[in-house]
C-alpha cells in the first residue's frame, strides 16, 4: 500500500497543505464543518480541481483520473444504490473493472465474511439498518482492491452504540488489510480512539499533525484548543495501582480512578463534553463521583446552543461544556452545589512512556 504525500495543494478552500501518510497508516482529518476535510479527501481522490501535488509512493498522480488511482471512497451519504440488492452493491465495482463472473463471486465471499455480513447478501438497503448499510458501503470501496482508502464522516448518522462498535470494526478491517487509510469526522474522542495520527483542520489550514497524545495534552494553537474543548488536565502527584488496566491518582485532594495501560501516570485529561453533572445525586456506584460548586457560567466557544460551565472542585477547578437547555432545565446558576460524575471510559492518561497505548480511552466505566 502506498505512502501519500501532499506537497502545497490548495483550492478554494485549502490552502497550502503539506502532509505525508505513511504506508499502511490510519490517518485521521479532524475539524469542525466547512474546515476543508471534505475537500482534502476529494482532492486525493482527485474529484476537484486543485494546484500543488499528490503522491503516491513518490509517484505524482495529479493527471490520473479518480477510477485509475486506486482508491476506495465511503462517502458521508453511502451513495448505496438503492435498487441493488447487497450483493449486486458490493460487486458493482468488480463488474466495472470487467472481472470473470468466477473472480467476482470469489472476491463477492470474501467481502461478504470480512465484514460479517453473509446473512444480508440478497437482501435491498431498505431493508437494512444503518449500521447494515455502513457495512455494505464499506464492503463496496473495499471489493475492487483499493490501495487507499477513503472515509468522509461514515459513522455521523448512526446512534452512538452503533458508531462505538462499528469504529472498532473500521480499524480491525484496516488492520487486516494493512490499507492506508485517511478518515473524516469532527467528532474528537472518535478522532483519539481510532487514528495512529491526527491532522487538524481549521478553515482550510492544516493547524497541527500530530499521535492523539500530541493533539490532547499539546494542542498547538488557539484554534485547535478551541476545537477540542480545552480540555481538563490535572497533574498526577500520585498513582497507586489497583486491578489490571486501573490505577488511583491523587491530585490536589481529588482521587480519581484511570485507566492504567502501564508506566508511571504523569497526567490525567478529561473533555469537558465527557463531564455530567446533576442537581440530583445520581444513583450507582461512588467511584469518581464529586460534589462541586459552580464559580462561571459562558456561552461556548464551540456551539451556539450550549455553555461552559466553571466547577470549583475541592482544590480544583474544572470546566464542562452543558448543553443549554439543560443549564435551563436545572436552573444552574454560580453558587450552585452540583452532583459530578468522571467517567472512567472517557479518561485520558499520559505515563512517561508517553506512546499512543497510553492514551487509553477505557471500555469500562
Amino acid at each position: 500500500m502506498p505512502s501519500i504525500k501532499l506537497q502545497g495543494v490548495s483550492n478554494f478552500i485549502c490552502r497550502h497543505i503539506d502532509l505525508k501518510i505513511e504506508n499502511g497508516e490510519f490517518m485521521v482529518l479532524l475539524g469542525p464543518t466547512g474546515a476543508g476535510k471534505t475537500t482534502l479527501l476529494n482532492i486525493i481522490a482527485g474529484l476537484v480541481n486543485y494546484e500543488g501535488s499528490v503522491l503516491f509512493n513518490g509517484f505524482g498522480v495529479d493527471k490520473i483520473s479518480p477510477h485509475q488511482r486506486g482508491v476506495g471512497y465511503v462517502f458521508q451519504n453511502l451513495a448505496i444504490f438503492p435498487h441493488l440488492n447487497v450483493s449486486d452493491n458490493i460487486a458493482f465495482g468488480l463488474r466495472a473493472q470487467a472481472k470473470s463472473s468466477p473472480e467476482i463471486q470469489r472476491r463477492l465471499d470474501e467481502m461478504l465474511h470480512l465484514v460479517k455480513i453473509e446473512h444480508l447478501a440478497r437482501r435491498y438497503p431498505y431493508n437494512l439498518s444503518g449500521g447494515e448499510r455502513q457495512r455494505v458501503a464499506l464492503a463496496r470501496a473495499l471489493a475492487p482492491g483499493p490501495q487507499v482508502f477513503l472515509l468522509d464522516e461514515p459513522l455521523s448518522s448512526l446512534d452512538y452504540s452503533t458508531s462505538r462498535y462499528l469504529r472498532t470494526e473500521i480499524r480491525r478491517l484496516q488492520r487486516a488489510l494493512k490499507i492506508t487509510t485517511i478518515y473524516v469526522t469532527h467528532n474528537q474522542r472518535e478522532a483519539i480512539e481510532i487514528g495512529d495520527r491526527i491532522a487538524v483542520m481549521h478553515d482550510g489550514v492544516l493547524e497541527q499533525v500530530g499521535t492523539p497524545k500530541d493533539i490532547f495534552f499539546s494542542p498547538r494553537n488557539e484554534q485547535i484548543l478551541k476545537f477540542i474543548g480545552s480540555p481538563n488536565i490535572l497533574r498526577c502527584e500520585h498513582c497507586r495501582k489497583l486491578a489490571k488496566g486501573l490505577a488511583e491518582i491523587k491530585s490536589g485532594e481529588l482521587t480519581i480512578v484511570v485507566p492504567d495501560g502501564g508506566g508511571e501516570i504523569k497526567k490525567i485529561a478529561i473533555l469537558p463534553s465527557d463531564i455530567y453533572i446533576s442537581t440530583n445525586k445520581p444513583l450507582g456506584p461512588d467511584i469518581n463521583r464529586f460534589t462541586g460548586t459552580i464559580v462561571e457560567i459562558i456561552p461556548s466557544c464551540v456551539s451556539n446552543n450550549s455553555a461552559w460551565v466553571r466547577l470549583q472542585m475541592r482544590d480544583r477547578i474544572l470546566v464542562t461544556e452543558q448543553p443549554g437547555d439543560k443549564v435551563k432545565e436545572l436552573n444552574l446558576q454560580v453558587g450552585s452545589r452540583v452532583h459530578v460524575i468522571l467517567k472512567m471510559r472517557y479518561i485520558k492518561t499520559l505515563s512517561v512512556r508517553g506512546t499512543f497505548p497510553e492514551l487509553m480511552v477505557a471500555i469500562a466505566g
